[in-house]
This record gives structure tokens, sequence and C-alpha cells, in this order.
């Protein structure tokens, strides 16, 4: 697969296909192609799987694009502002666990599940940490960051406190978990929810400087409302 990622405010990803090669993204997705395509939508693996992509922030149904010519060009956008991340998975980088809602787009040998938080109690109400994708398999994928990117390689044992909502993705060889904040004054009054995901060592952390759901929510009291 021949790439290229363009732009700084809303960036997109447009790739070059050889004959025969597919890749695939959830509906709607797609930014521009050329004409030597075939387009295939369905719920890719299944209902069950379709309703947990549902779950993780995904679409039902997705798009596969099967090349019909060399060279065959198509292009896939960020939804919000950010940066476009791209990752190689194969034997030596089998698979990471990535927020909802940063997948992207695909190759057809990649593939995504939902996984869900250890301590239910805490996910559920833990918000964006409550549920997470496992991608792996091999291929090419790229995921959406929301705002800009910033990565850390964490030893053995060295750990890290995230704020749910600003994790992109960790490796697999990662521990988590979701913790709480200390004191009762901090979690009421410290503007910083109730929980963190805590990531520990060794492998590499990937955070996001936008929790585009806090931005939401700010722009919320200024949406019209009603029939007005």
């Amino acid at each position: 697969m021949k790439y290229e990622i363009t732009g700084t405010t809303v960036p997109y990803v447009e790739m070059k296909l050889e004959e025969g090669k597919e890749v695939y993204t959830q509906g709607g997705g797609m930014c521009w192609r050329d004409e030597n395509f075939e387009m295939v939508t369905n719920t890719k693996g299944g209902l069950l799987k379709g309703l947990g992509r549902v779950v993780a922030g995904d679409s039902l149904f997705m798009n596969t694009y099967k090349a019909t010519a060399n060279d065959a060009t198509i292009a896939f956008a960020s939804t919000v502002p950010g940066e476009i991340v791209h990752l190689e998975l194969d034997e030596n980088h089998p698979g990471i666990i990535a927020e909802k809602g940063s997948f992207l787009c695909a190759e057809e040998g990649v593939e995504f599940k939902v996984t869900l938080t250890k301590k239910f109690g805490a996910g559920l109400f833990g918000g964006e940490g409550f549920v997470l994708q496992d991608i792996h398999g091999k291929g090419h994928v790229f995921l959406e960051v929301d705002g800009n990117i910033n990565k850390k390689t964490l030893k053995e044992g060295e750990s890290i406190l995230i704020d749910t909502g600003n994790v992109v993705y960790f490796d697999k060889s990662c521990s988590y978990e979701i913790t709480t904040v200390k004191g009762m004054k901090n979690k009421l009054f410290g503007g910083e929810g109730f929980f963190l995901t805590k990531i520990t060592g060794p492998g590499t952390v990937v955070m996001q400087s936008q929790n585009f759901h806090d931005f939401a929510s700010k722009l919320a009291p200024y949406m019209p409302k009603g029939n007005n």
C-alpha cells in the first residue's frame, strides 16, 4: 500500500491500492475515490460483531472498497480537528487496545472487537474508559486523534494516569485499569471526573490533547434548543 497523510487541521489519508487489494471503513468514512473500486456494504463478521462496533462508537455496517485496477486512489478523512495515526500490524506488533471511535480505516487483514474494562462498575461510570477496541491482525490500520498526539514509551512497571477521554491506544503488552480520583472534594470539585485510566508498561501508549466529549459538553449550552 502506498499512502500519504495530508493536512494539519482536519487531515486525510490518501492511498493507492494495487488491483485486488481491499480497504474498509465505517459507514460514511470515505472522503473521495476514483472509479476503480467495487464497494460492498455489510456487517463484516455478522450482526453480533456489528452491534459490538456500535457499542464501541463505530457504525453497524462497514464499507469495503476493492481496487479493480492498479494505483486505484481512495481517501479517508478524520471527522474532527486532529491527526491521523498509522500502524502496521504483523507478528512483531500483533495488536493494540484503542479508545472507542478511534478507528478510521484498515486493510482487510486487520480485525477489531469490543473489549470491556475488567472492573465493570468503574468502567460503567468512567465514560470512555468502559468500552475499548481490540485491534489485531496483519496489515495497515489508521486511527483518528482528537487534537494533537503525544506518544510515551513505558518501562516495565512504569505507570501513567490519563483522563479516559484522552487515551488513543496502547500496546497489548501494557496492562490497564480504571482507577478513581482520590479525595471526595477532588472528585466533586476538581473538574476531572471520578475516574482515570491507569496504564502500566512495558509498551507504548498514545494520548490525544483534545477530549472531544468534554469539548462537546462545553458547546452544548450555546446550541439552539427546541424549535428556536
